[in-house]
Formats: structure tokens, C-alpha cells, sequence
């Protein structure tokens, strides 16, 4: 697998500076695609640190769009864990609680899990809600999907040689249907995996995998996580 054009890892001096770029680029999405008339802004959210860093940024970000411009956002989460709604690990409830309630956006708009039901039924219900919500598309196409990145190069819930287990979560060629697809990593602990996932041509892990078949693909990194990097990449500054 090549590794990305150097114009789409783009590393910013920190957390804060990632962050807020992301919520802008969300909007920038959003305006892009609700500037045809009817159309929805469909976002594909995974939980960990994005929670607050979205929490912290797009609320403020995304408020000169108006009520109505929001109105017109879907969001579906890319992995989700099988508890309730009230537990820590729910995506779903960390987003409820520390981002939807500052927006505008209805219970009616967000494509959730039901987490009553057993694994493999619930992985069923959410993909019909899912062909519900693309409107029966065969494979969902959204318009931004962010993900993040586990410590062993997994994405989602796909893991290096491991079974999924009580989770739902999107599938590769999900990912790779997608209109824009942005990894965020931060920290040094990131550094080594990063290396691997962007350099290493022969044993690619399942971050690697996700190159999408017609959409753009694009790296938001903190200078930490770069650090090792030897791929070109473009360095961004807020200040």
C-alpha cells in the first residue's frame, strides 16, 4: 500500500490547534454539502479523545451555520460498544452528554444501537437503521467519517488478529465508501504505530486498510504523534 500524498497528513502543534481545525473542517463539510437543496450532512463520529475534543470545539464552530443548517446533519457513530446508553463506554452517551447537548441536533437525527438486543442482532437492527438512513443504499456512502487510531494500529472495532466482541462497528468497505475519511492521533504514544501504519508497505495493519475507493483520505496528527514520521507532511499553525 502507498503511503498518502504528503498534502493529505497534516500535523498541527498541538491537541488544541487539531482540534479546532477538525470542528472547522466539519463545518466547512457540512456547508459543502448542504448547498444543495434537500441534501443531509451525514457524519460518522468513533468515540476516545474525539468526544472532547468535539465537544470542546464545534459547538462554537458550528454555530453561524443556524438551527436550520443543523437540522439537516445525520450522525451515525463508527463504533459502538454494546452497554447501555448511561455506561462510560457507550459512544453514543459521551456524545449525548458532553456534545448533543449543546447542539441543536434532535435524538431523531443520530443513528444509534439498541443496546437491549444480543451482539449479532443489534449489529442487524443498526445496519437497517443505517440503509433506513441512506435511504437504501447498499453500502452506506457518508460524507465524513472521523476515526481514530488504537495503540495496535486498529480502527473501529477492527482489530490486528482479533475477533470482534461485544461491539458494532463499521466495516472496511463502509470506511472505504466514504466521501472523506480524517484519522486524528495525538501524543507520543502514537508515534510508533503511526510510523507502521503510514511507512510500512508489506504488513499493513487495519488502519492502513481504510483507503477510500472514490473519497479523500487525510491524517490530523499533533507534533507528538508525528515525531517519527518520515513521509512529507504539511505542518499547520492556528496562531
Amino acid at each position: 500500500m502507498a503511503a498518502p500524498a504528503p498534502h493529505l497528513i497534516s500535523v498541527f502543534s498541538s491537541p488544541q490547534e487539531l482540534a479546532a481545525s477538525l470542528a472547522q473542517l466539519v463545518v466547512q463539510q457540512a456547508a459543502s454539502c448542504l448547498a444543495d437543496a434537500g441534501a443531509r450532512f451525514m457524519l460518522g463520529l468513533s468515540g476516545g479523545s474525539l468526544v472532547s475534543m468535539l465537544a470542546r470545539e464545534l459547538p462554537a464552530a458550528a454555530a453561524p451555520a443556524g438551527p436550520a443548517s443543523l437540522a439537516r446533519w445525520t450522525l451515525g457513530f463508527c463504533d459502538e460498544r454494546l452497554v447501555p446508553f448511561e455506561h462510560a463506554e457507550s459512544t453514543y452517551g459521551l456524545y449525548r452528554t458532553h456534545l448533543l447537548s449543546k447542539l441543536p441536533i434532535f435524538d431523531s437525527q443520530v443513528i444509534t444501537i439498541n443496546p437491549e438486543l444480543p451482539v449479532e442482532e443489534a449489529a442487524e437492527d443498526y445496519a437497517k437503521k443505517l440503509r433506513q438512513a441512506f435511504q437504501g443504499d447498499s453500502i452506506p456512502v457518508f460524507d465524513l467519517l472521523i476515526l481514530g487510531v488504537g495503540p495496535d494500529g486498529h480502527t473501529c472495532s477492527l482489530f490486528p488478529d482479533h475477533p470482534l466482541l461485544q461491539r458494532v462497528t463499521l466495516t472496511l468497505p463502509v470506511l472505504n465508501a466514504a466521501r472523506t475519511v480524517i484519522f486524528v492521533a495525538t501524543g507520543e504514544g502514537k508515534a510508533a504505530i503511526l510510523k507502521r501504519i503510514l511507512e510500512d508497505k508489506e504488513n499493513p495493519l487495519p488502519a492502513a486498510l481504510v483507503q477510500p475507493s472514490t473519497g479523500k483520505l487525510r491524517w490530523f496528527l499533533d507534533e507528538a504523534a508525528a515525531r517519527l514520521l518520515t513521509v512529507p507532511f504539511e505542518k499547520h499553525s492556528t496562531l
